[in-house]
This record gives structure tokens, C-alpha cells and sequence, in this order.
């Protein structure tokens, strides 16, 4: 018997194990590679406010460019540095403020009640066409408080920076969610959320 298990020993040490690694439903190993890399996926647009911006720099000059010649990349770039950095700050999609900013501006066009030099870049104070809105003393102060404004309206968490939106605390905080619920808070346009759910869509085309 001694040497029967001796002899079934042996063989066990001698005989390689056979591996079977798992596989991932296409007859790969999950740590094989493929020669055919997959590709990364695509970024799918949010029309949340309280949410994170996806889009790069580049992206959002080339979408603004396309709509207004005019601008320069360097205006542009330290705009849009300031938008993404203050949204962040707050927790506030940065796609939809910078889609807001185009909407309510005609892309930095200004042809509305409030002009450029305000540095007011979606209409605060601006409720009708013969008011000017408010004035504020630099672009920074000006993105910041539109930021401010978005998320009064879509949190009720206290602001990470210094308050510099006047109206702040004339809203009812936390009772906007999306884009579409902005009509009729922010604007009484009722295809106001409709034409933003469009500029994302075409910011997100490319």
C-alpha cells in the first residue's frame, strides 16, 4: 500500500497542471490582449446640473467658434478655464453653464439688453428686454455668479466660494434638477430648456 501511494505521489509532482484561465464570453482570457484594441468609449452628454462636464477646452472654442467667428482661442481659453474651475467648485455641470452662456449671449454676441461690458453672461437682472441686469467687476466675478445663480436653484448644499450673486437667496434652492426644469425659473421662454437640451446636443455632435 506504502508504495502504491508513493507511486500516485510521484505522478502528481511529475504531471504539469493544466491551467484554464476564464474567459470573457469570446474565447479570451480577461488577461490576454487582443490585437484589435477596443475603443475608448463615448462621452454621452448630461443634461443634470448638478453633474460633471465632460467636454475639453479645445472642444468648447471649436463649438463656440463655429457659431461666432469672431472670438479668439485666447478670449476663449481663459473664459472657459474659468467656467470649468468654478463649476467645479460647486458641482455644477460645466457643459450645460457654458451651453447657458451661449444661449443666453448669442454666443458673445450681446445683441440683447445686456452688454458686453457687464461681464453679466446669462442675463441676471435681465428680466425684460429694457432691463440692463446686473453689472459685475470682472469675467471671474461675472462666470462666478452665474455658477452661484445655477446652484441656487438646483441644491440646497452652501456655496464653496465667496457669494457674489446677488439674487442668490430670491430663488427657491434645490427645485431645478435639468435643463428643461430651468423654463420658467430662469426664463419664461417655454422652449427655454428645450433650445439648451440642443446646443448640448450639438456640442456633443462632434
Amino acid at each position: 500500500m506504502r508504495i502504491r501511494a508513493l507511486f500516485f505521489l510521484l505522478l502528481i509532482i511529475l504531471i504539469p497542471a493544466t491551467s484554464h484561465p476564464e474567459t470573457d464570453g469570446e474565447g479570451k482570457g480577461k488577461t490576454g490582449t487582443s490585437s484589435d484594441p477596443k475603443p475608448a468609449p463615448k462621452s454621452v452628454f448630461s443634461i443634470l446640473i448638478m453633474d460633471q462636464g465632460q467636454k475639453p477646452i479645445p472642444r468648447l472654442i471649436s463649438f463656440m467658434q463655429h457659431h461666432n467667428k469672431t472670438l479668439e482661442s485666447s478670449y476663449l481659453t481663459r473664459l472657459l478655464t474659468t467656467y470649468i474651475s468654478e463649476c467645479k467648485l460647486e458641482g455644477i455641470n460645466y457643459d450645460v453653464a457654458v451651453c447657458q452662456m451661449c444661449l443666453e449671449t448669442g454666443f458673445l454676441r450681446f445683441n440683447g439688453s445686456v452688454s458686453r461690458f457687464q461681464n453679466n453672461f446669462c442675463g441676471l437682472g435681465a428680466i425684460n428686454a429694457s432691463a440692463a441686469g446686473d453689472w459685475f467687476g470682472s469675467m471671474e466675478e461675472g462666470i462666478r455668479a452665474h455658477i452661484q445663480h445655477l446652484k441656487a436653484y438646483a441644491s440646497t448644499e452652501p456655496l464653496s466660494t465667496v457669494q457674489v450673486d446677488k439674487r442668490f437667496h430670491h430663488v427657491r434652492r434645490g427645485t431645478v434638477f435639468t435643463v428643461y426644469d430651468l423654463t420658467g425659473h430662469w426664463a419664461t421662454d417655454p422652449k427655454y430648456g428645450e433650445k439648451l437640451d440642443y446646443l448640448l446636443r450639438k456640442l456633443y455632435s462632434d
